[in-house]
């Protein structure tokens, strides 16, 4: 046995959120199915134990209702449910996202999770080739996805951010953006004229004094942190059929650095991983791509346990 499997590491429970808010056959993604059960190998050959692995779905009654971003809420509200129930085992919360927009599910979910009646202080890490803090009004494509960040923050879409059991908005002083390389210029106005740190693709990367300084500051403020990681993170050539293909970005070992490094945060209690792509074309590629940044995660916890 060696030195690492002795240490204590504490279970992981995956929460499965598939609605994406898309219209017609998209509003459905397969995305979460995909990784399951890769990432319940990668947890068996690491001897991390598994808390239980809950599934998202609508009612008959809710999936008649209209509209898909309506629904998207609904959905995001049973994720958040699961997500307090896994946190408040004492478990570490994976979320395998359909997209971005199911980070509101992921928040509302830790924000329920303490043991009084008290909200809890989210902080929010995002990790994304994109800032998603565009509004109705500065989205250039109108397109959800690019806004779940302004939602969650009470910038935008009120209804749909209750909908999904996130009551009490974040501070933006509580949002710290990293590696972002391809930012709307309205959104960059917003994001600038907000509390929220940027991070540099560059400073993530290299985990400078200023992107560990931002970590530590937060981590002061907060009672818990999410760490999001959209896989458009990385190089276009590193995940094949990607819904947003960004070139001129990491690899996916590059990044495994930095997430290892956040996961040994105590107050990281959740991490979620959005946007796998669904096209068999290049799919053993994206999911090597993947699990590198899973096992890099699982590191990070079992180092935090040392």
């Amino acid at each position: 046995m060696s030195p690492s499997d002795t240490v204590h590491t504490e279970s992981v429970g995956l929460v499965l959120q598939p609605y994406t808010a898309r219209t017609g056959a998209d509003e459905w993604s397969i995305a979460p199915e995909l990784l399951l059960p890769e990432v319940q190998r990668v947890l068996s050959e690491e001897n991390v134990p598994l808390a239980g692995a809950e599934h998202v779905a609508l009612s008959p009654e809710e999936e008649g209702g209209y509209g898909e971003w309506e629904r998207l809420g609904l959905a995001d509200a049973h994720l958040g449910r699961a997500v307090a129930s896994l946190a408040e085992r004492g478990a570490f919360v994976v979320g395998l996202l359909g997209n971005c927009n199911s980070s509101l599910g992921m928040l509302a979910g830790l924000q329920t999770s303490g043991t009084s009646r008290r909200s809890l202080r989210v902080g929010l890490i995002w990790i994304d080739a994109h800032a998603d803090f565009n509004t109705p009004e500065t989205t250039p494509s109108g397109w959800l996805g690019g806004m779940p960040v302004s939602v969650a923050s009470g910038r935008s879409l009120t209804r749909l951010r209750r909908t999904a059991g996130l009551d009490v908005p974040l501070s933006t002083r509580d949002i710290v953006m990293m590696g972002q390389r391809d930012v709307d210029p309205l959104e960059q106005v917003l994001l600038d004229d907000s509390q929220a740190t940027q991070v540099s693709a560059a400073d993530f990367l290299s985990q400078s004094a200023g992107m560990t300084d931002a970590v530590e500051e937060l981590s002061r403020r907060v009672d818990v942190i999410y760490v999001h990681l959209d896989l458009d993170i990385l190089d276009a050539s590193e995940i094949p059929g990607s819904f947003f293909e960004t070139p001129g970005g990491p690899t996916a070992a590059q990044v495994a650095a930095p997430v290892r490094a956040l996961m040994r945060n105590p107050k990281v209690r959740a991490l979620g991983i959005a946007s796998f792509p669904t096209a068999e074309r290049g799919r053993a590629k994206s999911m090597s791509s993947a699990l590198t940044l899973v096992r890099a995660a699982l590191d990070g916890l079992k180092e935090r346990g040392s």
